[in-house]
């Protein structure tokens, strides 16, 4: 199933130049497991809560090749370059199918904590 890489990234005065090193290298880091960016530098609209800073959204074929891709040799050996200037947090989460129902899922939690 669809996963999909979540960065929050927190605002950055000036970008240093590490983190555009990293901006040119993080492809090559993804190909090999098919990770292609579906927002990158995009600014967000909040409509609730607050968010500061910006939003990147990497999407992948399984949770599981997310996973292998942050673990690569590759990425690893470019993250400081980032998380190093801008501070942020970064989640792999599993997508839901076209199948999704919210309303069972709300019926399954429902039961879940009536026991």
């Amino acid at each position: 199933m669809t996963a999909y890489g979540l960065a929050h990234l927190r605002p950055a005065a000036v970008l240093a130049e590490e983190v555009f090193e990293y901006m040119e290298r993080i492809q090559a880091t993804l190909d090999p497991f098919g990770g292609r960016f579906l927002v990158h530098g995009a600014g967000v609209q909040v409509v609730e809560g607050e968010w500061p800073g910006a939003l990147v959204l990497i999407e992948f074929p399984s949770l599981d090749a997310a996973r292998e891709w942050y673990d690569s040799p590759a990425y690893q050996e470019i993250l400081h370059l980032r998380a190093d200037h801008i501070p942020g947090d970064l989640i792999l989460v599993e997508g839901c199918g076209p199948d999704h129902d919210s309303a069972a899922l709300a019926a399954g939690l429902r039961a879940l904590q009536a026991s």
